[in-house]
């Protein structure tokens, strides 16, 4: 038996071993005739990392992105040659450099890329192209911050209301930043700051966001279909990316508009830099514009730093980053008869990047974001409320590169979460909710990039423990797939599905016109964890280097959403009720860009739909058509101009029936308290079931730079709604007043920079 063994088995586990060492020699001899290049990509007037700038290889037809620190790794590059490497990004000036690579060895550069006042050139988008072929990235739009000084300001840029030319993404008004994204509602939107999450984002009752422009560096825009390292939210990831600061000089920027002033200081320090942002309201007649010309007594500030430390005596490739911010906003009113309100935001973060000799990268994060919000009735009669949230989050990523250019990417993150609310209703119910929750979860992520005309990224979440006690809160698996296929040199198709969890959650009153901000709160442990499933497929075409056009179609739908109680009577009642969502579209986006002109076009066709207790009806931010037509021009001569006309179908909202005189008591032993103690009441139809008409206007902009004094000095002036269309806002239901949105409404800021 033992020497039939041998004969028979065992020379086949000796082949077996000999096809073993003879594909491990020809990978060894693959190897000696392959190179590697890494690097990163720089600003160079200041050192500022230029995040997913282009880099291909001209001879070979090949490209990446860097990351978000401004790296790129491109492993299997033969050997032995010397190469032209393009180097690209928006708002600089392409350039190539020659770059020998050598056998078995990794060729490192660092390349500065001089930026241009033409921020259109389409020589800016050669590598795009390229490096697109095998890019899932449906679903993805990256952000510069070049790209957001060139819209027209409600009072100031702002980021938010950029969000809002992009297909898929809704607004509500002209009056608030709040975004809506492919149906689904503003509390299901992730927003971080370098890796922390903010849980307010807004300032003066949500007119502008808190986070200054002059502060980005790029952001990632994920509208649907996010990958596994981003968990927490059922609709959309906006992952923005602060400036490191000046590492060659110590430069100043000071701005005014008719809200606030505004100063940057940046710098360098050894082996690193600095930068310092901060912004503080002087006067608020502006804000009559927004807010039906009532005078509201708003106070506000945000202030913002990072420090960036990089010693390759410390530790060979590693990055340290110091971040933080905060904001507030104070409404005093001397009226004892009118409400104040407060609330701010405080985050730190620290961050410890590592590039090591082997394609190995890791970084690690810590993470802190307060929230804190206080409504005082005082003599007025408004509901009180005050929330607090606390956040501490720990967060690992770990990214290996093969030499087949794949991508291997797992993480950790460790939460721990503490809410509290008390807030009292206009039934007179109380609601005073404490929770605190440990929430552990892991990832990883396949990036398949070996293929030139297909690319895929297969990812999994598990979320390990819940941060509540809510049903099914715990040991989740979240998977997702993300796909493209290049059929054409012209032409791709991309898909994207996805499982997407939230066990935190507002109480948000969606009949309030503005909102003052939005408590959060860990999902009560009565209601099941909220997940989504998005559905996406897309095609682009290159029809040429200068016009492109995206389809994009999706389908998602909600289910266990957190919906307000609005009959809540007792406080034993339950604050919030399972709701689901259903929302579809499609979307188009047209872009054409000649030298000095660039004009985009997008339109979304969308529907949404909430049920509530079998009940179905529209969500107040369903809009059926949205059209966007963006122009912009380089004039020359350092002048610049944009034209945004936007287009809305009506907003549904619900309408009045009639009116009853409804007795209210105010003193049950006074005669004429009786006699005077009615008011007309409401009577409201079905929720929903009426449209507003339809809502468009014209916006324009213009801009100078110039030198002067050997300093260099910007003036920004836009109108908004040049036409002065009268677009409806609501109608007040007690008095019958119609109140419209933003008028013919001139703004204007003037910056200095030394």
């Amino acid at each position: 038996m033992i020497k039939y063994y041998f004969r028979n088995i065992y020379p086949s586990y000796i082949g077996i071993f000999i096809i073993f060492i003879h594909l491990i020699l020809s990978n060894c001899l693959y190897a000696q005739e392959k190179g590697t290049l890494r690097g990163s990509i720089v600003d160079s007037t200041n050192g500022e990392v230029l995040p997913f700038s282009n880099i291909a290889i001209n001879e070979l037809k090949i490209g990446v992105s860097a990351n978000s620190n401004g790296y790129f790794y491109m492993p299997s590059i033969p050997a032995s040659k010397e190469y032209n490497i393009t180097v690209s990004f928006i708002g600089y000036i392409t350039k190539i450099i020659r770059v020998s690579i050598s056998t078995n060895k990794t060729t490192e550069i660092k390349v500065e890329l001089e930026p241009t006042s033409i921020l259109l050139k389409p020589v800016e988008r050669i590598g795009e192209r390229i490096t697109e072929k095998n890019t899932p990235d449906i679903g993805l739009e990256h952000i510069s911050g070049n790209e957001l000084e060139i819209l027209p300001n409600g009072v100031e840029s702002d980021i938010f209301r950029s969000l809002q030319y992009i297909p898929g993404v809704q607004s509500t008004s002209d009056i608030s930043a709040r975004y809506y994204v492919r149906g689904g509602d503003s509390n299901e939107n992730l927003v971080l700051i370098d890796g922390t999450t903010i849980y307010n984002p807004f300032h003066a009752l949500g007119i502008f966001s808190v986070i200054d422009p002059d502060m980005i560096n790029s952001a990632e825009f994920y509208k649907g279909g996010f990958p596994a390292n981003y968990n927490g939210r059922l609709s959309s990831v906006l992952d923005i990316i602060t400036k490191d600061g000046n590492k060659n000089d110590f430069d100043a920027k000071a701005s005014a508009s008719f809200l606030s002033g505004k100063l940057l200081v940046e710098g360098p320090i050894p082996y690193g830099s600095f930068i310092v942002t901060g912004r503080k309201s002087f006067s608020t007649e502006i804000l009559q514009k927004f807010l039906n010309n009532e005078d509201v007594p708003i106070d506000f500030f945000d202030l913002s730093y990072k420090l960036t430390y990089a010693n390759p005596n410390f530790i060979k490739g590693s990055k340290f980053v110091i971040a933080g911010f905060s904001s507030g906003d104070n409404i005093a009113n001397d009226n004892p008869l009118t409400e104040d309100v407060k609330w701010n935001n405080n985050l730190f973060g620290f961050k410890w990047s590592q590039i090591t000799d082997s394609p190995l990268f890791f970084n690690i994060d810590f993470h802190w974001s307060e929230f804190d919000g206080d409504v005082n009735p005082k003599l007025s009669g408004a509901d009180p409320e005050s929330n607090q949230v606390n956040d501490l989050t720990f967060n690992s990523s770990f990214i290996y590169v093969y030499d087949s250019k794949d991508e291997m990417d797992v993480g950790m993150d460790v939460k721990d979460l503490d809410t509290k609310l008390y807030m009292e209703n206009s039934l007179g119910a109380i609601s005073n909710i404490s929770a605190n929750g440990a929430d552990m979860g892991v990832y990883a992520l396949y990036k398949f990039q070996r293929f030139e005309n297909f690319g895929a990224n297969i990812g999994i979440y598990a979320d390990l423990t819940g941060l509540s006690q809510a049903v099914g809160s715990s040991m989740q698996l979240c998977p997702r797939v993300n796909l493209t296929y290049r059929i054409l040199p012209e032409v791709s198709l991309k898909a994207a599905w996805g499982i997407y969890t939230q066990q935190i959650t507002t109480l948000s009153d969606p009949s309030q016109v503005i909102s003052l901000f939005d408590p959060w709160i860990i999902t009560p442990p009565y209601l099941k964890t909220s997940s989504a499933i998005h559905y996406t497929i897309g095609m682009k075409t290159d029809f040429t280097q200068n016009l492109s056009l995206d389809i994009q179609g999706y389908y998602k739908t909600l289910h266990n959403i957190p919906i307000l109680n609005e009959d809540k009577f007792t406080s034993s009642d339950p604050d919030l009720l399972p709701g689901s969502n259903e929302s579809y579209g499609w979307e188009f986006q047209l872009i054409y860009a000649l030298d000095i002109i660039k004009f985009t076009s997008s339109y979304t066709l969308s529907w949404s739909y909430n049920t509530l207790n079998n009940w179905v009806y529209y969500p107040s931010y369903d809009v059926r058509d949205a059209l966007n037509l963006i122009l912009n021009a380089d004039l020359g001569k350092n002048w610049e101009t944009t034209l945004v006309w936007v287009y809305n179908s009506g907003l549904p909202f619900t309408q009045n029936m009639g009116y009853y005189n409804k007795f209210y008591f105010s003193d049950l032993y006074s005669y004429g308290s009786i006699l005077n103690g009615y008011v007309p009441y409401a009577i409201l139809a079905d929720i929903n079931l009426g449209r507003l008409p339809d809502y468009h206007r014209l916006d324009i902009s213009v801009s100078k730079s110039f030198t002067v004094w050997n300093y260099r000095w910007s003036l920004d002036l836009s109108i908004i709604n040049v036409y002065n269309r009268k677009n409806i806002f609501y109608y007040n239901r007690e008095t019958g007043q119609r109140v419209n949105m933003l008028p013919f409404l001139p703004t204007a800021t003037f910056n200095i920079e030394i």
